[in-house]
């Protein structure tokens, strides 16, 4: 009996030392990844519907609350995303950045923003970002 547990308990050890050779624990197991998934996902279709002179309670309803807005620039919402997918090495990633001016919006930078330039606003590209 003595021997029969000392050989199951002696097998896990003579398998993991197998690590070099033709058999591999590794091969066969490995850990389960979940998809991890951050921030505020914004479809092309709401950003397209974004305007110069919308409100922030309009922008709020199209979007949802963002998930940066800053104390110190309280005239900026930024809208950021990031997923990775299970078992997978590239990174989705998403910015959107809305600039306000006497609580409507001026400007869309980022991914997803269409190129909207209104009055008041410094005309910039769309992927230079300003503080």
């Amino acid at each position: 009996m003595r021997a029969a547990v000392a050989l199951v308990l002696a097998l896990p050890l003579a398998a993991a030392g197998c690590g070099g050779g033709s058999f591999s624990p590794t091969r066969f197991i490995s850990p389960y990844r979940m998809e991890i998934q951050q921030g505020n996902y914004v479809p092309q279709e709401a950003a397209l519907q974004l305007k110069p002179g919308m409100t922030r309670e309009e922008v709020r309803f199209l979007l949802g609350t963002p998930l940066l807005a800053d104390i110190f620039h309280a005239d900026r919402w930024d809208y950021v995303f990031r997923r990775q997918r299970a078992n997978a090495t590239e990174i989705e990633e998403q910015r959107l950045t809305v600039i306000f001016k006497d609580d409507r919006v001026v400007r869309l930078i980022g991914d997803a923003a269409p190129e909207i330039v209104s009055e008041g606003a410094s005309p910039g590209g769309a992927g230079q970002e300003t503080r």
